[in-house]
């Protein structure tokens, strides 16, 4: 990941793509994952694809048939909940970018295995937080970690500190109720206090 806030985005409606992507690129936010948990998720991705300057990456991308969706959809880079060799490999076949979940060094072993230099830490906040994130990295010296799962702006910067985590996941920017409401003076608001306690 190249910025240091991801926003993980669970959509109700396709038609929130549009103006929840101009509203993170207005709070300075460049990249967001909108995940597959609903059924509007991939058409989001479609619809989030056209809003130049924004990466847009899929979530909760669980099988090979999932990868082979999303990227007919336009997504840019995958993410996955854990880590499953063949939906790495499928993501390799189309030559995108993916960031498999892990909460376990023999899991990490595994990614290292797989050639991965870049993982997604889940839950971070329940495995313990940046202190065991910092443990982790101690043995696995190539590798960065994305933590997700309980990240908040309170937390951000303490995950910052540790050396191997360049980008941290959130949800908090892109919450369902502002989504719903519409509210995208808000969403940009919370994406540009994200961004400002990450510098």
């Amino acid at each position: 990941m190249s910025s240091p806030i991801l926003p993980v985005v669970v959509l109700d409606e396709p038609g929130q793509a549009v103006p929840l992507g101009r509203a993170l690129l207005a709070g300075g936010i460049d990249s967001v994952e909108i995940t597959l948990r609903t059924a509007a998720g991939l058409e989001g991705i479609r619809r989030a694809r056209e809003i130049e300057g924004l990466r847009v990456g899929a979530g909760s991308v669980l099988t090979p048939d999932h990868v082979d969706q999303v990227v007919a959809a336009g997504a840019e880079f995958i993410v996955c909940p854990g880590l499953s060799t063949a939906v790495v490999e499928r993501a390799r076949e189309h030559n995108v970018d993916i960031l498999p979940g892990v909460a376990t060094p023999s899991e990490l072993m595994a990614a290292v295995a797989l050639g991965l230099d870049e993982v997604k830490l889940f839950p971070a906040g329940l495995l313990g937080g940046p202190a065991y994130i910092e443990a982790l990295s101690a043995p696995f010296p190539g590798m960065r970690f994305v933590p997700s799962g309980g990240v908040s702006l309170a937390t951000l910067g303490g995950y910052l500190a540790v050396p191997a985590i360049h980008t941290v996941s959130g949800t908090w920017m892109v919450a369902r109720k502002l989504l719903a409401a519409g509210d995208w003076a808000q969403v940009t608001a919370l994406s540009a206090e994200a961004v400002a306690a990450a510098t």
